[in-house]
């Protein structure tokens, strides 16, 4: 039962971003078409929630599969006393042997007996509706947990009392609001510990309090929560609300989801019963080892009122069930974040907007999947991975998302193979609340009654480092998503780093994101860059100020040596936070303010690129300023997508531009297959569409609303049907007529997009002359004259005059 005999590696269906072609004509990095095109661009695009499935949809199309045994077997590893000493083999057989006696009615636990889940079983498998399901599944999970709790193996651990996992039915919608837009999602039902299940229904905490309190007088010390009041807590949930709809559960708390599916609805025969007894046998594939895409649509939510209820409004002292991010008013001042630059605020007054990708379609279940594990990420601080299980009639399939991608593993028939299902529970009963994924880093703390997470950490030259992440504040910057980059920034203040910087204490941000290994981490192209502002004024001062960074050592390739998957590496991301200085939003500016820090950017762009750094990745939020002497100073910033000209060619699995911003050239499908070498002139474009984008969606530095914003469409389609509409905007220049526009602004858009339509022609021109080749290495050499097409406009002459 090797990991690695016990993988295969089908794709469902083949990556986007394969390079089928010839590697030679690989001439940049491929796109990754999945969540990570758009998923970073809820604040940046005022891309509404329903609009994501579709991307969830592509990375769950590109998930890779393991036998399911290869999976237990890391799970058991995870949860033994020696995680990091290899037993898996041997762990996954002696587990096997030792929940033989739950699986056959042969043991007792506290006041629970093992023979009633094979009662619970046999009402499983009776003709029903889908939700007949809830509650004997339920049954029979926290039973087999409680007698779980009693089975010891060498080498495995005990219970995790402060987890204390159990099994709640919910089918109850769930809201976490997201920058602008607030989600609705409803899974079946929820593994969490036992204290967030009972939180969810007020009147049994109320029934407990006093005997708690009193416990608590007669030994103040004792931190540890009594044994028999845990297991009468336990025991009168599992007998009673573990199988009612919950009240407000919040994403934090939620460790795995459970979603079912009847494979016919309504169905009149039933499933297989489970047998008399049960041995320990080879795994038996399921008759559809592997889920497919579209092999189950979501059914639409009933129009019950009475279970859908308003959002709760997130309020500064909640728990991080939110990032309480609303458009209910706008930030006075400036703010040094990217959320004011990133499309965040609607309007004034207009509150979020409530969506739910379940009531616009009927979702595939394995993407309906793939939003609550969005939503489970999005609800936490730098989670490392996350489980969730698919269970349609009597097949359940385990999936494993992190960062890097999503693993399926084989189904398991957990009637007739209970034992695998009993191992699954055991391994995660066993699990610390870092075993389920969470970042041990980042605690979770209450300052000022807000939710903040601390972060501490030796520095070889700081000594201690200490980091409070203000993640209640409404700068933050979040993601939603599954795997990519995951940016979140966040105000932070640290009082090592002031020592260092006292200037700084309240002007400090950190950037926490998932970063590919095989690519130059920006901390060292920064390093790069700062020696290039030595040399040249046009980028001294106008980039970032790096105040301090760690990057962590546990790659998301890991777990899938472990399974053996094949290019195991391939997209390895690690996860990196970097501090810097506060900074302004260029959205906040307009007409010849907007102009002056906008053009400052592009010559500093221009000698870093002609030095050997290609930033590639030129967007709204990545063009900041700050005052200095009175002046506006603009700053190129955020460099984890940006590649040096001394290495040997395309680095990374990830795309390099945001897709509304990016140059047509490469939002071409040859540009997407990676064919289209990334050039500066690509760039340069790209500073073009950006200055597009902010004069004519913003009016004196907020967001207009919709209706009257223009390219809203742009953030919802793939790259190729945005670079179409993007074309025909170049090509006819015509707004909506509700869009406002200065004209001395416009005029000067249409001189910069004729230039590009007549540079374009004069390049194809040249293409069915000359070949590709000669062309890229021509243009390459003349950055100066290409960008001295514009500059030479008359329009262009216009906004750079000095102010009277």
């Amino acid at each position: 039962m090797s990991p690695a005999s016990d993988t295969v590696t089908l794709s469902t269906p083949a990556r986007a971003n394969a390079q089928t072609c010839d590697a030679s004509k690989i001439k940049s990095t491929p796109n990754s078409r999945g969540a990570a095109v758009i998923s970073e661009n809820i604040g940046v695009l005022g891309v509404e929630v329903p609009k994501l499935s579709p991307w969830v949809q592509r990375d769950v199309a590109q998930a890779k599969q393991c036998k399911v045994d290869a999976m237990l077997q890391v799970l058991l590893q995870r949860a033994s006393c020696a995680p990091e000493t290899v037993q898996l083999e041997l762990l996954l057989k002696k587990c096997l042997e030792a929940v033989l006696p739950v699986c056959n009615g042969q043991l007792s636990g506290k006041d629970v007996c093992s023979l009633d889940i094979k009662t619970a079983l046999q009402q499983y498998v009776l003709p029903g509706d889908e939700k007949n399901f809830y509650g004997p599944f339920t049954k029979a999970t926290n039973i087999a947990l409680a007698c779980l709790a009693e089975i010891k193996v060498d080498g495995m651990g005990d219970p995790v009392p402060t987890v204390d996992m159990i099994c709640q039915q919910n089918d109850q919608l769930m809201y976490q609001t997201h920058q602008t837009e607030t989600s609705m999602r409803k899974p079946d039902l929820v593994l969490l510990p036992l204290n967030s299940a009972c939180a969810a229904f007020p009147a049994e905490i109320d029934g407990q309090e006093g005997t708690q309190q009193g416990e608590k007088k007669d030994d103040e010390k004792d931190t540890a929560m009594d044994d028999e009041t845990n297991d009468k807590k336990r025991k009168a949930h599992m007998g009673g609300n573990a199988t009612r709809k919950p009240k407000n559960l919040a994403w934090k708390d939620i460790l795995a989801c459970l979603e079912f599916k009847r494979k016919t609805p309504g169905r009149t025969k039933g499933i297989t019963s489970p047998p008399s007894s049960y041995t320990v046998t080879d795994y038996v594939p399921t008759k559809r080892e592997y889920l497919p895409l579209e092999h189950l649509k979501a059914a639409a939510p009933e129009p019950d009122t009475s279970e859908t209820p308003a959002p709760p409004q997130p309020s500064s002292g909640a728990a991080f069930q939110s990032s309480g991010l609303t458009t209910a008013e706008a930030p006075l001042g400036g703010s040094g974040s990217k959320r004011k630059a990133a499309d965040t605020l609607e309007s004034a007054t207009k509150r979020s907007k409530t969506n739910s990708d379940n009531t616009h379609a009927n979702i595939d279940v394995t993407v309906q999947t793939g939003l609550y594990a969005a939503e489970m990420f999005a609800s936490n601080l730098g989670v490392n991975y996350l489980l969730n299980i698919i269970v349609v009639d009597d097949v359940m399939w385990i999936w494993y998302y992190d960062r890097q991608g999503i693993i399926q593993c084989s189904g398991i028939n957990f009637i007739q193979d209970l034992p695998r299902f009993m191992v699954l529970l055991y391994a995660l009963q066993r699990f610390e609340l870092h075993n389920w994924g969470r970042n041990k880093h980042f605690v979770p703390v209450q300052v000022e009654g807000k939710q903040c997470h601390e972060f501490k950490i030796e520095d070889k030259e700081l000594g201690t480092v200490d980091l409070l992440l203000h993640t209640s504040h409404d700068e933050r910057v979040t993601h939603y998503g599954l795997q990519s980059r995951a940016t979140n920034v966040v105000p932070v203040t640290s009082e090592a780093l002031t020592k260092k910087y006292p200037d700084l204490r309240d002007d400090m941000v950190a950037k926490i994101f998932w970063g590919e290994e095989s690519r130059t981490s920006e901390p060292e192209i920064l390093k790069r860059v700062e020696e290039i502002a030595k040399e040249h004024d046009s980028v001294r001062g106008h980039i970032p100020e790096l105040l301090w960074h760690h990057t962590f050592t546990n790659p998301t390739s890991a777990i899938r040596q472990a399974l053996g998957v094949p290019e195991s590496t391939t997209g390895s991301r690690v996860l990196h936070i970097l501090v810097f200085r506060k900074l302004r939003p260029i959205t906040e500016l307009h007409g010849k303010e907007l102009f002056d820090v906008w053009y400052q950017c592009i010559l500093c762009h221009l000698t870093l690129w002609k030095e050997g750094v290609y930033h590639r990745d030129v967007s709204p939020p990545n063009l900041m300023w700050y005052w200095k002497d009175g002046k506006r100073i603009g700053v190129l910033n955020d460099y984890d997508l940006s590649s040096l000209a001394d290495e040997p060619g395309p680095r990374g699995n990830e795309r390099t531009g945001t897709v509304p911003f990016m140059a047509l050239d490469l939002l071409t499908e040859e540009g997407q297959r990676g064919e289209v070498k990334h050039l500066y002139r690509h760039d340069l474009e790209s500073f073009m569409w950006c200055f597009a984008w902010i004069s004519l969606r913003y009016k004196n530095g907020f967001l207009l609303r919709r209706g009257l914003r223009p390219f809203d469409e742009w953030a919802r389609l793939d790259a190729v049907a945005c670079g179409d509409k993007k074309f025909m905007f170049q090509s006819r220049m015509k707004l909506p007529a509700s869009t406002p526009k200065d004209e001395t602004t416009w005029k000067f858009l249409e001189g910069c997009f004729d230039v590009l339509d007549e540079l374009d022609f004069i390049r194809r021109r040249k293409q069915r002359k000359a070949g590709m080749v000669e062309e890229e290495k021509a243009e390459s050499e003349d950055m100066d004259g290409f960008l001295e097409k514009f500059t030479s406009t008359p329009a262009w002459a216009v906004l750079s005059k000095p102010s009277p």
